[in-house]
């Protein structure tokens, strides 16, 4: 006995909607019907590997922009107060992938980082989920602000 794939009324039969339920449910770092990161998993990275050091609301701690007596600083805000939307995807990316220092030492910039590296604990796609839940609580001409330093950046500007 076979299973039809339509109805005799046009519809889809149950083999096309399982099926659609079993490819919907294996995209678990893209939104569906979209190639967008998955704000929820970003979140969910966000509390388990940034907010301890940059807060649960994306507030940083206090004093960030003044360094401790070991040279860095405090974790900075990723709220719109902070700077993080100063930079573009790429770099931003880099920063968590290769932690801040190694960023920094290949860029000539004399500063002390205490950003790690999360190369052995995210997915490109996890920092791209992570950077999406932040940028989604951006008011919008912050959001534009970033998108515009991406662009630069991708062309070298």
């Amino acid at each position: 006995m076979s299973v039809p794939v339509w109805s005799r009324h046009g519809r889809p039969g149950s083999a096309v909607i399982a099926a659609g339920l079993l490819l919907a449910s294996t995209l678990p770092t893209q939104a569906f019907f979209h190639n967008a990161p998955d704000l929820e998993r970003g979140q969910q990275i966000y509390v388990t590997k940034c907010a301890a050091c940059h807060g649960a609301t994306l507030q940083g701690q206090p004093d960030w922009q003044t360094p401790r007596a070991d040279g860095t600083y405090p974790a900075p805000p990723h709220d719109e107060n902070g700077h993080t939307w100063h930079h573009g995807d790429a770099m931003l990316s880099d920063y968590i992938r290769r932690g801040g220092q190694a960023v920094l030492d290949g860029m000539g910039v004399k500063f002390t980082s205490g950003m790690p590296s999360f190369a052995g604990d995210l997915s490109d796609a996890d920092i791209e989920a992570v950077l999406a839940f932040i940028k989604s609580t951006w008011p919008e001409p912050v959001r534009a602000a970033q998108e515009e330093r991406t662009q630069a950046e991708a062309t070298g500007q």
